[in-house]
């Protein structure tokens, strides 16, 4: 239950760590650890094991064109052993980087489109039973073609294919299940909620 008059809202909360031990970190900017975890207020209870996948976060583009289309991309993803429809997207590459600079970035690089204007959507944790991985969601309207500059697609990103789509398919397609991309999903639903498409 909430309480009166106090607008219903997440609260920011650390509870005491008794010890840490990495289990995969290498140069890469995802890590696991284990944390063993005491409740506050239980000091009689013993200490939890919780696994925390380390995650500098993360930026999601809905690029609208003038047409009403919606700038997708076909990927493979080894984990799901799926090829899923998704948006542009990608890490933030340090602790701290503005996530509209990351959306920017990988708009171009895997889309080779740039935006005149950018609206933020949300920010959402995408799994924070396991990670801290904070996904910032952002419209970009008023497309131009770019060139990607120096960036090389490889890996999966080399054999993605990018489409176009209306809005109102996509938006369907969400609905019914057709496309499962967590971050798609919630991109299309925030930009229907709030009327911009």
């Amino acid at each position: 239950m909430t309480r009166v008059g106090v607008p219903l809202r997440d609260e920011d909360q650390r509870w005491p760590v008794v010890s840490t031990t990495d289990l995969h970190r290498d140069e890469w900017v995802v890590a696991l650890r284990a944390d063993e975890i005491q409740r506050p207020g239980a000091e009689d209870e013993r200490p939890f094991r919780r696994l925390v996948l380390e995650h500098p976060g993360a930026a999601v583009v809905l690029a609208l064109d003038e047409e009403h289309k919606v700038v997708c991309l076909r990927q493979y993803r080894h984990a799901a052993a799926r090829r899923f429809v998704e948006l542009p997207a990608g890490l933030c590459d340090a602790v701290g980087e503005d996530p509209l600079e990351v959306a920017r970035r990988e708009l171009r690089e895997e889309a080779q489109v740039s935006a005149a204007e950018w609206t933020h959507l949300t920010s959402a944790y995408s799994s924070p039973g396991l990670s801290a991985e904070l996904i910032h969601y952002y419209l970009a309207t008023e497309l131009t073609p770019v060139d990607r500059g120096d960036f090389e697609l490889v890996h999966e990103e080399a054999d993605m294919e990018l489409l176009r789509v209306p809005f109102a398919e996509l938006y369907d397609a969400v609905l019914a299940g057709r496309v499962t991309d967590a971050p798609l999903v919630v991109a299309v639903l925030m930009v229907r909620a709030r009327g911009l498409a």
